[in-house]
């Protein structure tokens, strides 16, 4: 369990689901697909997915994904999630949960991904053909206004207890104080001027689908919403410096919009260090590794 309030779920939860719900699919096959933060997965036959969302809270996404995803999907040359079936609550699992199509391909590792310059060259052609995606009368309200495409001063009172969670955390060698600083020096920054686009909102390697090497699918738009895109930028620190230096150089950033999405990368990584710390070792380490790199950075510019 990761977040309180969360809804326990197995396979037995599931296929109930499915023999009240999608009885024609019931008799297939069914195994764990992995779990992430918002939602656990099960794969279900050959060609179906099913993602049941961890707690209430984050079950919101699921409405968006519906309706947005199968107008995105034709617009882009990566695949992404495709909609097959909305469930619906019930006494076993009291959320709404879907079902999609199967994705083939592996996730963005060192072991799968020959070509990291090249990589980061195509998740930088990804970025943009999102984002220059007609937003189809969509604005950033509601289940569209995910914190990640606003203004970084919204989320200093939330950041700032996190960097003072994370000074009391005695087997870390980050440099929390430097690490403030940056964070800080974006918050002085004007705040950005350009359009709001489509973003993804968390394209960490996760999230990333490779097939013989290439960038072949961005799976899990429970972030989608529609904001300004530095914030977008963020998880290329996830990623060897060959990637984040052709993904750089592809989108041309200019300086402001680096050091936002520095600042959102930091954000997102010392508020996972808080948050996880005591749940989830896997992400927090995934997350310290996030914040070194940037430290790294920092210290050659």
């Amino acid at each position: 369990m990761l977040h309180e309030n969360e809804i326990p779920v197995d396979e037995t939860v599931v296929k109930s689901l499915l023999r009240s719900q999608r009885p024609d699919w019931a008799s297939l096959p069914l195994s764990p697909a992995g779990a992430g933060t918002d939602n656990t997965m099960y794969r279900l036959g050959n060609d179906l997915l099913v993602r049941l969302p961890r707690t209430a809270d984050k079950a919101r996404s699921l409405n968006k994904e519906r309706t947005w995803l199968p107008r995105l999907g034709p617009l882009l040359t990566c695949q992404i999630p495709e909609p097959v079936h909305a469930g619906t609550p019930a006494t076993e699992f009291p959320l709404p949960w879907s079902i999609y199509r199967w994705i083939d391909g592996t996730e963005v590792a060192p072991n799968t991904v020959q070509n990291w310059a090249a990589f980061g060259t195509e998740l930088a052609s990804f970025v943009h053909e999102l984002h220059n995606i007609d937003l189809m009368g969509a604005a950033r309200a509601d289940e569209l206004s995910w914190y990640r495409g606003g203004s970084l001063k919204d989320c200093d009172k939330w950041i700032s207890t996190c960097f003072e969670d994370c000074r009391t955390i005695t087997d870390t060698d980050l440099d929390v104080e430097m690490l403030e600083q940056l964070w800080r020096a974006a918050l002085r920054l004007p705040e950005p001027s350009s359009p709001h686009v489509w973003l993804h909102g968390d394209l960490r390697p996760s999230n990333l689908l490779v097939a013989k090497g290439q960038l072949h699918a961005v799976i899990d738009f429970g972030g989608l919403s529609v904001g300004f895109p530095a914030a977008e930028h963020a998880t290329v620190w996830d990623l060897p410096e060959p990637a984040r230096h052709a993904y750089w150089n592809a989108v041309n950033l200019d300086d402001l919009t680096w050091v936002r999405a520095r600042a959102w990368a930091i954000a997102v990584g010392i508020s996972g260090i808080s948050y996880y710390r005591n749940t989830w070792p896997t992400f927090v380490t995934e997350c310290r590794t996030r914040l070194g790199t940037i430290l790294k950075d920092a210290a050659t510019r």
